[in-house]
């Protein structure tokens, strides 16, 4: 290794000579600005107008009033309350799903629903009690997020149930006051029973105080794919360099070793297995310092380990199946692959039913997407298999299989076409 400018002073073109040759601004000035573009569009693409983008939210609204009916009416008012809910939003931007208390529970307990609106028993009998000496309390709803599913969406099922119980207590006091009215009830009772009803909100599925309101499953995913991102490609140059493949540069120290000759193939292969090696190191350190030192709620850790080695190492194997195939271009490749088009994609932050239809088209197959629901099952859900588990595992198999497939395949068809890499007279 060699000190650059060492012995003599290096002689050769000016840099503001050369600056002035377009051609050597070209290539660079338009991929950068492509990345720039996309990056922009891609990132905020997603997330501007979630409201606008609302498409089937999934929504529980459990019925429990069993009436009887207000007088000269046939349905209790829970079921008219209900079925004015489900007329008055449109059904393609929420999907109000009837439900019992125990398949409600069930689905906040498996990442169904985003949240639930409850019309508790007796609804009825507290509506009726208003315009007679019997009142205690004002009729109750009780609206239940599903913070497991991130702040966001959770928020928006939040904001859409409060406003439907809004609306139902107003259709509720419409009726109270025209009664009222032909009793000739005073009008402080009469302003009351306008708008009657009082929503109450609260968890449904509570989550561990150190779970970032529902964002530690999309940022330890973030970690697991970033280090297995970055680490293959430093693996990527490190065994370039070691071979002698890429010149090898610290600061102004600089050193070229003798290329070793080695088929694409061989070096793919010695690429993956250093990364299945490496990947142990970085998938215990990301536990150690986000569980042991930052504190952050997790159970089921043996299986969250295991989790996050393959999914790790999937990614990892995905970054040197795409550097072999395309080269130099390799890092900006698999970059969009994993990072750009998998963020905006993934339904961690913005739920996948308030951003576009191109961002759930990516969703299927994104492997971020596949992480963060595996992740997400096994901190805030119990580990459950239909909470996103069982397709985490499914589509993790997925891309370990295309990942060699793709990788072999190319390097395998590159060797036989006699397309080898540069091999110095040294060797």
């Amino acid at each position: 290794m060699t000190a650059a400018g060492s012995g003599q002073r290096p002689s050769g073109a000016r840099a503001v000579v050369v600056a002035r040759h377009a051609r050597l601004w070209l290539v660079p000035a338009v991929l950068a600005s492509l990345v720039a573009l996309f990056l922009s569009l891609l990132y905020m693409g997603g997330i501007v107008h979630p409201d606008d983008s609302l498409h089937r939210l999934p929504i529980a609204l459990v019925d429990d009033d069993q009436g009887p009916p207000l007088p000269g009416q046939q349905q209790p008012v829970g079921e008219q309350l209900s079925r004015a809910i489900t007329a008055s939003t449109p059904s393609t931007a929420v999907r109000w799903r009837r439900l019992d208390q125990t398949r409600m529970q069930d689905e906040l307990a498996s990442g169904k629903v985003y949240g639930a609106l409850v019309v508790p028993a007796g609804f009825s009998g507290s509506v009726r009690a208003l315009t007679t000496a019997l009142a205690t309390a004002r009729p109750t709803l009780t609206v239940l997020t599903n913070p497991g599913l991130g702040s966001l969406g959770s928020s928006l099922a939040s904001q859409i149930s409060q406003g439907a119980a809004r609306r139902g207590s107003l259709m509720i006091g419409r009726q109270l006051t025209a009664r009222a009215a032909a009793g000739g009830a005073n009008p402080t009772l009469r302003a009351l029973l306008a708008d009657p009803v009082a929503v109450v909100v609260r968890p449904g599925h509570p989550i561990g105080r150190h779970s970032g309101l529902g964002l530690t499953a999309f940022y330890y995913t973030l970690l697991l794919v970033l280090t297995a991102f970055v680490g293959g490609n430093i693996i990527n140059n490190g065994v370039d360099a070691g071979l002698g493949y890429t010149d090898n540069e610290i600061g102004p120290w600089h050193s070229r070793r003798p290329t070793v000759p080695i088929s694409r193939t061989q070096t793919l292969l010695l690429k993956m297995i250093m990364t299945a090696g490496i990947v142990l190191l970085t998938t215990g350190l990301t536990m150690i310092a986000t569980i042991a030192v930052l504190g952050m709620d997790a159970s089921h850790i043996p299986l969250l380990w295991i989790f996050s080695y393959c999914a790790s190492l999937t990614v990892g194997l995905g970054v040197q199946a795409i550097n072999a195939a395309f080269g130099g271009i390799g890092q900006v490749v698999s970059m969009f692959v994993f990072i750009a088009l998998a963020l905006p994609s993934s339904g961690a932050t913005v739920p996948l039913q308030a951003v576009p239809g191109f961002y759930r088209f990516l969703a299927l197959f994104e492997p971020f997407r596949q992480v963060t629901g595996g992740v997400r099952a096994i901190l805030y859900f119990d580990a459950r298999a239909d909470a996103g588990l069982a397709r985490g595992w499914a589509m993790i198999g997925v891309g370990f299989a295309v990942a060699l497939a793709f990788g072999f395949a190319l390097t395998r068809y590159y060797d036989r076409k006699g397309l080898h890499r540069l091999v110095s007279k040294e060797t």
